[in-house]
């Protein structure tokens, strides 16, 4: 399979990531290892994860799934398959919060720990935090990077101005940079990445990893009336996408899918994957059926009838 590479840091993946959220959430740990199993045996490399998920899940404290990976890494012996990305920034509780430099010195040491593993190899900022001077964040991570516990750093959630003055503080500074941005972006939530952020990043050669590729699951065609919002946990969070605009893809994404022997979740994909500014969009999955279907995603090509179908419905 054909790999891509973040921003210039080297690092090359598959051009689908396997998305951690659900890990310990509504995929148990016996579910989380059998689905990692499959992605690394079906040649996929590429897991992003976050020291938060799943803090919003009652009884939960965050650090489940990074726990579930760490576990499934020294069962299974395949961290040399994989290329792990986690994240840092996000409301942990007790004032574990931002990119200050000592909380990140002390929130990587408790993700390396959980994760059960030496090395972090894509480690983002989970949220931009104005309060702290980017060039002391940067710096705790250039610490990280000269220790060998970090090998590039990424930006999640960040404006493209912010992302922009980031890169010029490494830039003349000397700190390393974002080698890449992770983004909302979907067929159904197209304008928050493609104003400006993707400008920018097209401009500094950096890596697109989107987050939400599927809009929650809506864009699999999975909920089409109100009446299918109860179907999941995340049901509730994508009724904002039962428009005529969010019908109108899903009829494209039929359309295409019916033409192309595929599923709307491989068309929605597929459309992302073949976008020159995108490295690799993350999706979750809870089953091996589900899991066998992304796969399949990466294995579609959208001809140029079909990208102007999907273009034309999901147009703002």
């Amino acid at each position: 399979m054909n790999r891509r590479e973040i921003g210039r840091s080297g690092l090359l993946v598959t051009p689908l990531c396997l998305g951690g959220n659900v890990f310990g959430w509504t995929a148990d740990e016996a579910t989380s290892f059998k689905l990692l199993d499959a992605w690394v045996d079906a040649g996929m490399d590429f897991i992003d994860t976050a020291d938060v998920y799943s803090r919003w899940v009652p009884g939960h404290t965050g650090g489940e799934s990074e726990t579930l990976i760490g576990k499934w890494l020294k069962r299974s012996g395949k961290r040399d398959r994989i290329v792990l990305a986690t994240k840092v920034g996000k409301d942990m509780g007790d004032g574990r919060v931002g990119l200050a430099p000592a909380y990140i010195h002390r929130a990587v040491e408790a993700s390396l720990q959980r994760l059960q593993t030496d090395v972090i190899d894509l480690y983002q900022s989970h949220d931009d935090d104005a309060s702290v001077p980017l060039a002391d964040t940067l710096g705790a991570y250039a610490d990280l990077i000269k220790a060998g516990k970090v090998r590039a750093i990424g930006a999640s959630n960040f404006s493209a101005a912010r992302l922009e003055e980031a890169l010029a503080v490494s830039r003349t500074q000397g700190l390393p940079r974002y080698e890449c941005l992770q983004p909302l972006y979907n067929l159904v939530e197209r304008p928050a990445f493609e104003a400006e952020l993707e400008a920018v990043c097209v401009a500094h050669g950096l890596g697109v990893i989107t987050f939400y590729a599927l809009a929650s699951g809506f864009l699999s065609g999975k909920y089409r009336s109100e009446a299918d919002l109860g179907k999941s946990a995340r049901g509730q969070g994508v009724k904002k996408y039962l428009t005529p605009r969010g019908r109108r893809v899903l009829e494209a994404l039929d359309d295409v899918a019916q033409r192309l022997g595929a599923t709307p979740a491989q068309v929605a994909l597929a459309w992302q994957m073949a976008r020159p500014s995108v490295t690799a969009p993350i999706a979750s999955a809870t089953s091996l059926a589900q899991l066998d279907e992304l796969v399949g995603a990466t294995r579609l090509t959208l001809d140029a009838d079909a990208r102007r179908v999907l273009d034309e419905a999901s147009a703002v």
